[in-house]
């Protein structure tokens, strides 16, 4: 600790030459040898910025910014770990005293100086002072590691969530590429729709997970390649409910969004829809864009139980849906943007052009 406190920076601060000197002089002769001292008060913030000092000397009668102000400057300052001020004075009054505490002095030094409370208080300041730069060093590197484990954590379970949502395409009869699709088509509606960049990353990030919940749909009705009864359909659209349960107890903003897709995608905008009967613009944005994408993307692939649609076809039944299923705004921009739609498509192509068992009802 002894090499610690000789190295600590001391920022000297005296409109008089002759002051300076002695004062540096005398800090010399005790080992510090990190020095820089000030005569011109109005320098004193741009200096404390520079060197980042340690602990200032600081006289109160200045000409030009008197300590008082200088400590106001100071305080201003936008810093994690604030250097301590011990002030020299000449003023043993009481109001004085209490003015530079209320400043933000810590210590204060009478003048004249005598050398062994100067060497003592100077000591005690900077010890109370490093050990408290050490604690804080600490606590960002004990901050940092939690934040970075719990990153690590979160990613790990992200991929998880994901791999379900996967597994639960394959166990649909899809080769996986039918949330890239979706996504990707969502993440286009949403950066026309006015979202900025950042939030359609995260779109494209949650929007893969929007059937996460077909892992609990037992297979007798996830694969049953006719149509459903009641109950069956009763039964399928949990996927909606489970899904949110999966994607449930995280307090990040990923979750959060991916969540409330596999909520609200099969919800209409009449009021139709499920889980919960949402209706306009009470379901939520997200839901929306992707409801468009992803029954764009069911009509116009394979189905064990029927051919694909056109695309045009496919593109007449979104229209005839605006203000019933769909958002009539998004149908808007998904129709002008039907070219780019497409194009992702492409992209993304099935490589076995065998699609999942997505079914959609129109009414």
């Amino acid at each position: 600790m002894d090499a610690l406190i000789r190295s600590a920076r001391i920022l000297m601060v005296d409109d008089e030459f002759t002051n300076l000197q002695v004062l540096r002089k005398m800090l010399e002769s005790q080992g510090y040898f990190n020095l820089t001292g000030v005569q011109d008060s109005r320098q004193v913030v741009e200096l404390y910025q520079e060197i980042r000092p340690d602990l200032v000397l600081l006289d109160l009668n200045m000409p030009h910014r008197d300590g008082y102000g200088v400590m106001e400057d100071l305080q201003s300052l936008d810093v994690a770990v604030r250097a301590p001020i011990v002030v020299l004075t000449a003023r043993a009054g009481r109001d004085s005293l209490l003015q530079a505490f209320q400043c933000g002095a810590r210590d204060y030094i009478m003048k004249p100086l005598d050398m062994a409370e100067l060497f003592a208080r100077v000591r005690t300041t900077l010890e109370a002072h490093l050990a408290h730069k050490m604690l804080h060093a600490q606590k960002e590197t004990l901050d940092w590691m939690v934040q970075a484990r719990t990153d690590d954590l979160l990613r790990t379970r992200m991929q998880v969530i994901h791999r379900l949502g996967r597994a639960a395409e394959y166990r649909d009869n899809e080769t996986g590429q039918h949330v890239l699709r979706v996504s990707h088509g969502a993440a286009l509606l949403a950066r026309h729709a006015g979202w900025g960049e950042t939030d359609c990353e995260m779109l494209l990030e949650a929007a893969p997970m929007h059937d996460v919940g077909k892992i609990g749909i037992p297979d007798k009705i996830l694969l049953k390649p006719g149509a459903l009864t009641a109950g069956e359909w009763k039964i399928m659209k949990r996927h909606t409910l489970i899904g949110a349960d999966l994607l449930s107890g995280e307090d990040n903003e990923l979750f959060h969004l991916a969540r409330e897709i596999a909520l609200a995608h099969h919800e209409k905008w009449d009021g139709s829809g499920y889980p919960r009967g949402l209706a306009g613009e009470s379901i939520p944005l997200s839901a929306r864009l992707v409801a468009v994408v992803d029954v764009f993307d069911a009509l116009t692939s394979v189905r064990p139980y029927k051919d694909a649609w056109s695309v045009e076809a496919a593109t007449r039944l979104i229209r005839d849906e605006s203000g019933r299923h769909f958002d009539p705004d998004l149908v808007a921009l998904f129709d002008r943007l039907l070219p780019e739609i497409c194009e992702i498509r492409q992209r993304f192509a099935d490589q076995n052009n065998h699609s999942e068992v997505h079914r959609y009802e129109s009414t």
